[in-house]
């Protein structure tokens, strides 16, 4: 987003939480976003289980917990301002990093649930390499997607993974938002778990640790 777009919404008066190693010393760093009802810390929290040394967190928080009101499924402006301002959020902790020297190609995207929806968004409509994009139980927003996302993610690493019955993501959602990042010339790893439910698993955890290790690798 250049500073011409720049959103001024309900997200940019929020705190930017952090974690891990700390910024001004890290060589990648991972921007978090949490799902409806949580929070950023809990995000920090969770990352700690992809800790290495060189990794800065950083986490927004959605203001009352909750980046747009309704589903991701729902047309796009029934989520506005706060799919935009949510977006906004991403785009402020990326320059967080980059301002402390760390290139946009060693910054991972990691969210959950409402978080994976906004970070899945924001990779496909500002594309370019990134470190990486794990997506816990998410997909692209809107109703329906565009039949085209102009842009190249230059090989960008990105991790689906969500049930094949969760109640809030369809199995169908999952797929066609794998077809759209493997069209931007994203490298995807896409995994669905049967009758998981909403939630994160261990397999999970382990395939995302090892796309963190590789940022310092």
């Amino acid at each position: 987003m250049s500073a011409d777009d720049r959103v001024d919404g309900p997200h940019q008066d929020q705190q930017l939480v952090t974690g891990g190693t700390d910024l001004a010393n890290a060589e990648a760093a991972l921007v978090l976003t949490h799902g409806r009802g949580a929070t950023a810390r809990g995000m920090i929290q969770m990352a700690a289980e992809f800790q290495q040394e060189g990794v800065a967190f950083l986490a927004p928080q959605a203001a009352r917990q909750t980046w747009y009101p309704n589903s991701f499924l729902e047309p796009v402006e029934r989520n506005e301002p706060g799919r935009s301002s949510g977006l906004q959020a991403i785009s402020d902790a990326i320059d967080e990093a980059n301002d402390a020297g760390i290139p946009t190609e060693r910054v991972m995207l990691i969210g959950f649930s409402q978080g994976a929806c906004l970070a899945s968004e924001y990779l496909a409509r500002n594309p370019r390499r990134y470190g990486g994009l794990a997506a816990f139980s998410g997909g692209l927003i809107g109703e329906e997607l565009d039949d085209e996302y102009p842009g190249d993610l230059e090989g960008t690493p990105i991790f689906l993974g969500c049930s094949d019955v969760d109640p809030h993501i369809p199995e169908e959602r999952v797929h066609d938002t794998a077809d759209v990042f493997e069209s931007m010339n994203a490298d995807v790893t896409k995994r669905l778990y049967e009758g998981m439910g909403h939630g994160i698993n261990e397999d999970e955890m382990q395939y995302v640790s090892g796309m963190v290790a590789e940022l310092v690798d």
